[in-house]
């Protein structure tokens, strides 16, 4: 785990949620083009998970295994959770919960670099 990596996918989800904040002031429904940029950040979760998964499998340094994996895992389960969530939802608020929740993954990726480092107390 690098700081481009954790910082990379922090970046990702704020644009993700920049791009939801412009449907929500806008008050547009949940679109394809917001649901394919959900997909890649989704995708680079799921590289996250099995390199951050493999990394932790080989590491020498003194990490948390279980809070680690844990926010992997909840960092992969977020956007499915918040895509279903934002497209069930017709009012403006279904893509405001998409920010939410992308300003959420922000935040994961960040603190699992805490972890990873040790840095997490």
């Amino acid at each position: 785990m690098t700081d481009l990596v954790a910082y990379g996918i922090a970046i990702v989800a704020l644009g993700v949620a920049a791009y939801a904040g412009w449907h929500t002031y806008h008050r547009r429904d949940f679109s394809n083009p917001l649901f394919y940029a959900i997909a890649v950040l989704e995708l680079l979760l799921i590289a996250l998970l099995i390199g951050g998964s493999v990394a932790l499998s080989s590491t020498t340094r003194d990490v948390d295994g279980v809070l680690f994996v844990s926010y992997l895992v909840t960092l992969v389960v977020i956007p499915p959770a918040a895509v279903l969530w934002g497209i069930a939802e017709k009012s403006r608020w279904g893509t405001g919960v998409v920010v939410i929740a992308m300003l959420t993954v922000g935040a994961l990726s960040v603190r699992l670099l805490g972890i990873w480092k040790g840095t997490y107390a």
